[in-house]
């Protein structure tokens, strides 16, 4: 008799979910999805708003990434009344946002991500969480994460506003300035930032790479993926985080595309699945081709490791070090280790605090000249910004007056949505056989969703009109015996 195993509440995400696994007859696993049961439909609250109000309201649709969606937004109405933010406008946005990247990855490994391995993948559950990394790596360290969160969380607060729900992001610019004695103390915060962040890559050189056993599951088939991969790059292909073209890279790391953001509906298209309430993007000139890898695929992958693959390069010299290591280490780009995600995070995360250190050793981001006021007739305009889990899109088009008639958010969850189904499948294909399954061979297939950071607070939208509804009755045996339809 078949078999149903549910993990539910899948842990250590932002959002909800729940993972199915069913086994066959022999014990093995047969499919497993992810399946997200909440519902969010920001883009229909949109409708009806001042295009200028959505750099307030979009944040809210999550507490962990609400600067990402208050950048996004705030660039999208740039683009809707046409209008380019001075350059001290513009570097006090970049600031916000490195400082918001390297605080937000420093979340996902010390907190998320760094348990499985930190303290070990099939460590009981209970420890498996920042107590249990404090426990391996001692209090003082413990310390020093909270205390330079809480610095960089500073620079945040003070040049956004808020610090959970950034306010100051205006077509054309930005609301605060920053003074001069305010630049030299966040000078100094961002070279503590450069120090601990190598610090970070340090904890992951000792902690996994000199561990032969967690080396092994890093490369390992269990949490390898065969796609293509996107991400936001600079003029010279460097990683880019706020603005920049969007590059698409093949499974063999060959440029497919590369587009500006306002073009974006010619290369991505979504599908949906009646079993979640989340969205399956895919390469829109490939077509559909299901939950596939290898060459043929239409799937592709976006966040950290995405980033790297599909650039030639870090922007910083430290970072640029670490890129060329992490690919020699794995054997060349592009890099299909699903784990990988979690040693290119920290690698972003140094480049992210480098930046910090130039945009605020540059004594012109202090000029008062913080914002172009708009005089176009507002229309319609995308905004794009690599957010920590991927590429993020805004994209709005309004009435004569400004007034959201329709809104587009594709978050970067959703653009990992099949690849992570596909990830926890084989995980689990891999270590559940023959009907054995515990806590830690449950975890080790969580573990495949962890890399991508998911955030399906952020990732469930709804399409317009419905979204499909299915409703399956099982007998015990676990046959279909009634469905239902909407």
């Amino acid at each position: 008799m078949s078999q149903r195993i549910t993990i539910d509440p899948i842990t250590r995400l932002e959002g909800h979910g729940k993972i199915e696994i069913f086994l066959d007859d022999k014990g093995d696993v047969d499919r497993a999805i992810l399946q997200i049961p909440e519902l969010r439909g920001f883009e229909q609250f949109a409708v009806g708003r001042p295009a200028e109000e959505m750099p307030r309201i979009t944040p809210r649709i999550c507490g962990v990434c609400p600067t990402a969606h208050h950048m996004a937004s705030t660039k999208a109405c740039d683009a809707v009344w046409h209008v380019t933010p001075p350059p001290a406008g513009r570097m006090i946005r970049e600031l916000i946002y490195n400082t918001f990247q390297f605080e937000d990855h420093t979340l996902h490994f010390f907190f998320l991500g760094g348990p499985d391995f930190v303290v070990g993948p099939t460590a009981p559950k209970a420890e498996r969480n920042i107590l249990g990394v404090i426990g391996k790596v001692g209090l003082e360290i413990g310390g020093q994460v909270i205390k330079i969160r809480r610095l960089a969380r500073e620079i945040i607060n003070h040049l956004g506003g808020k610090i959970i729900h950034p306010v100051c992001g205006l077509p054309g610019g930005v609301s605060k300035g920053l003074t001069e004695e305010k630049r030299q103390e966040f000078l100094g915060v961002a070279k503590e930032c450069v120090e601990f962040a190598q610090f970070a890559l340090k904890i992951f050189d000792d902690v996994v790479l000199k561990n032969k056993e967690y080396v092994d599951i890093v490369v390992g088939p269990a949490y390898q993926l065969e796609t293509y991969y996107m991400g936001m790059v600079t003029d010279d292909n460097k990683v880019e985080f706020y603005d920049g073209d969007v590059r698409v890279v093949d499974t063999e790391g060959k440029e497919f595309v590369r587009f500006k953001p306002a073009d974006y509906l010619d290369h991505i298209a979504e599908h949906v699945e009646s079993w979640s309430y989340i969205k399956f993007p895919f390469l829109k000139k490939i077509g559909w081709k299901g939950f596939t890898e290898g060459k043929d695929t239409s799937i592709y992958r976006v966040a950290p490791l995405a980033r790297l693959n599909v650039s030639d390069g870090m922007r910083t010299p430290l970072a640029q070090e670490h890129y060329e290591r992490m690919f020699a280490t794995l054997g060349g780009k592009p890099s299909h280790h699903t784990l990988a995600f979690h040693w290119a995070r920290l690698i972003e995360a140094l480049q992210a605090t480098e930046l910090m250190v130039e945009l605020l050793s540059n004594k012109d981001i202090c000029d008062p000249n913080i914002r172009t006021i708009p005089t176009a007739t507002p229309d319609e305009g995308v905004g794009i910004v690599e957010a920590p889990r991927g590429t993020l899109i805004h994209h709005y088009k309004t009435d004569k007056n400004g007034i959201i008639e329709e809104a587009n958010l594709i978050v970067a969850t959703i653009h990992n949505a099949p690849a992570i189904n596909m990830s926890i499948e084989k995980a689990a294909k891999t270590f559940i056989k023959g009907g054995k399954v515990d806590d830690g061979l449950l975890n080790l297939a969580e573990m495949a969703f962890r890399p991508y950071d998911p955030c399906h607070a952020c990732g469930t939208h709804c399409l317009p009109g419905d979204m499909p509804l299915e409703i399956n009755i099982y007998d015990r045996d676990g046959d279909l015996v009634k469905q239902l339809k909407r």
